[in-house]
């Protein structure tokens, strides 16, 4: 079992030509059920700044519009992912297997990012079996 998780959100976009990432957030869960709330939260998050609630708060006039059905709904899949119970058992099995979880969903302009890993298996990932270093 694995016992401590990295977890990090990003979003990536263009700029200049060039794929750009910006890291909206970093977390280190000491446990499998704190890695996968955070991930669930970071979701949510991004989820209610892409498509906030207009009955949630009072929003300027106009600064809520829609978009074509054709644009991917962000929201949507990231909301749906923190509310399939199969889903969140699934990446838990993941991690708990020491195996690295990408949910990943994005628009036409950006792509949303959620990564989470032990830090068990990135620490075994770094050791070469049979090198040994010679310690004076």
């Amino acid at each position: 079992m694995h016992d401590e998780f990295l977890c990090h959100v990003t979003a990536y976009g263009v700029c200049g030509g060039q794929r750009v990432g910006v890291p909206l957030g970093t977390y280190r869960a000491p446990t499998l059920a704190l890695a996968l709330w955070w991930l669930r939260d970071r979701a949510n998050w991004i989820a209610d700044r892409l498509d906030p609630r207009p009955e949630a708060g009072h929003f300027p006039a106009g600064s809520l519009v829609p978009v074509a059905d054709t644009v991917p709904d962000v929201s949507f899949v990231l909301r749906a992912w923190c509310g399939d119970p199969a889903q969140q058992e699934s990446v838990a099995d993941q991690l708990a297997a020491g195996r690295l979880v990408r949910i990943a969903t994005g628009d036409e302009t950006t792509e949303y990012e959620l990564l989470a890993e032990s830090v068990d298996a990135l620490r075994m990932q770094r050791t070469v079996p049979g090198l040994v270093v010679p310690v004076a």
